[in-house]
């Protein structure tokens, strides 16, 4: 793994940490990289069971490193957006679509596709001192890293039109308003928040929350009756679990669960 990106597991838990805090933690080639990777890892080791993706130093993630685009875009002119689908798309893709829950650790501000990716996971626990902005329109551009989907389900499309079309800086608080963060915690126990926040989830029955993922996505863009449908394949699958097996006894014998994430 890249210096640009810290990954640790313990104990179910992987921690993915953006490393360049001089840089406000910006996009360049190598952290890209660096964060597909790790995430990639993540999602496909069956010893993690959550995600907790946060940044080192003052911001989460301002998004593409522009003195590293303005200067592929002399070289190459419009390529310079491939980055797009060679990093964006599936680093975006890792986030919303692995079958475990991802925590957002939002300690700065996160801009571009850095809110993009704070977005795309599960949970949001934002320092109080933290900020979003789209910012996208703001250097002519459209909206990348799920944005365009992932904000009206958080905000809805009339919010999420002002907020892209006008792009300004949303504090923590009117975030927690609008349903961008789900906490809001004073920047000192940021990390101690969010990290007991992703370590219940690890904790907890990871078939049945890969499910849950599923179902909610499966459910924003189906009808009600098709809804339904999916609900019942999943929970056939989850009632088959071990984990909830465990939780059915545990309920009986008046005991707290153990789960084992399968």
């Amino acid at each position: 793994m890249s210096d640009n990106v810290v990954y640790e597991v313990s104990e179910g838990l992987a921690t993915v940490v953006l490393n360049r805090p001089d840089a406000m933690n910006a996009l360049d080639t190598a952290l890209k990289e660096a964060l597909r990777d790790a995430l990639c890892e993540a999602a496909g080791d069956p010893a993690v069971r959550a995600v907790l993706l946060t940044g080192r130093g003052r911001a989460f993630c301002v998004g593409q490193d522009l003195k590293e685009h303005v200067e592929t875009l002399r070289r190459s002119g419009g390529g310079a957006l491939d980055t797009v689908r060679e990093h964006y798309n599936p680093i975006t893709l890792a986030i919303a679509g692995m079958p475990k829950p991802v925590v957002a650790g939002v300690n700065g501000v996160a801009a571009g596709a850095g809110a993009g990716f704070a977005f795309a996971a599960d949970y949001r626990v934002v320092a109080d001192t933290a900020s979003f902005n789209t910012s996208f329109t703001g250097v002519a551009l459209t909206a990348d890293s799920g944005v365009s989907w992932t904000l009206p389900r958080l905000v809805g499309p009339g919010r999420a039109a002002d907020l892209l079309l006008f792009p300004r800086s949303v504090k923590a608080q009117e975030a927690l308003e609008l349903g961008i963060a789900n906490r809001v915690v004073p920047a000192d126990r940021l990390a101690e928040e969010a990290e007991a926040a992703a370590r219940r989830l690890a904790q907890g029955p990871t078939a049945a929350y890969a499910a849950l993922k599923e179902s909610l996505a499966h459910g924003s863009s189906h009808s009600l009756a098709e809804t339904l449908e999916k609900e019942a394949e999943l929970q056939s699958r989850a009632g088959a679990t071990e984990d909830h097996r465990a939780a059915v006894e545990a309920f009986v014998a008046k005991e707290k669960p153990v789960y084992r994430g399968r």
